[in-house]
């Protein structure tokens, strides 16, 4: 696992660099759907802004518009958030750098992985190469597979997981092996995009997980 401060450090490069990315999009760019439900690349990048910006009052107040279904209250208020000018969000997500406020109930964990996988939904809508640090991405796909608080929103797979560029296995199955980055993606319910991004990378990518 990565120390903390690494983690912040990480977090920063990731806001850092997707910010510059966004800034060079084009208005038909801005409106690419990408494969997180409905969301366009304007309501992921909005998305990946909140939790460092909104206090804890204005998620309570959020909570209350969705009813108290949290799914709901992060992809509403990204949408919400999406509405706003593309290069205010892109703004907003330049000026979080350096933070380090949290959602309710998350660790520094939780924003690597938000931005290290919803930085590929952007780039992969796009048909971009974006590079994932392996440490970076051993350390969220961990997280993941560890998760209990927030519960985990993808079932595992059914699969022994074996990166061919960092240390790292979890599992028990038929083995999946490529780059830690296609593995979470795998691990995160992206298992296209999984395969999308190593045959990118130019990197083998063997198996097919079944969610268990």
């Amino acid at each position: 696992m990565l120390d903390t401060d690494e983690l912040w450090r990480i977090v920063d490069q990731e806001r850092t660099s997707l910010a510059d990315l966004l800034e060079g999009l084009s208005p038909e760019e801005w409106e690419t759907r990408t494969r997180c439900g409905d969301w366009r690349v304007r309501d992921v990048a909005a998305h990946l802004t909140i939790a460092a910006r909104y206090s804890h009052g204005q998620v309570v107040r959020e909570m209350v518009r969705a009813r108290g279904n949290w799914n709901r209250m992060i992809h509403d208020s990204a949408v919400r958030e999406g509405a706003l000018p593309v290069a205010e969000i892109a703004a907003n997500l330049r000026s979080i750098v350096g933070s380090r406020r949290l959602a309710p109930t998350t660790s520094p964990r939780e924003p690597l992985l938000d931005l290290l996988v919803h930085g590929q939904d952007i780039a992969l809508a796009l048909g971009r190469t974006r590079r994932m640090p392996p440490a970076a991405a051993r350390d969220a796909a961990d997280r993941v597979w560890t998760m209990r608080v927030p519960p985990r929103p993808w079932p595992l797979p059914k699969a022994r997981l074996v990166a061919t560029d960092i240390e790292f296995t979890r599992g028990a199955g038929p083995e999946v092996r490529g780059p830690i980055a296609a593995l979470l993606l795998l691990l995160t319910g992206r298992q296209e995009a999984a395969r999308e991004w190593a045959e990118r990378a130019g990197e083998s990518w063997t198996g097919v997980a079944t969610p268990r």
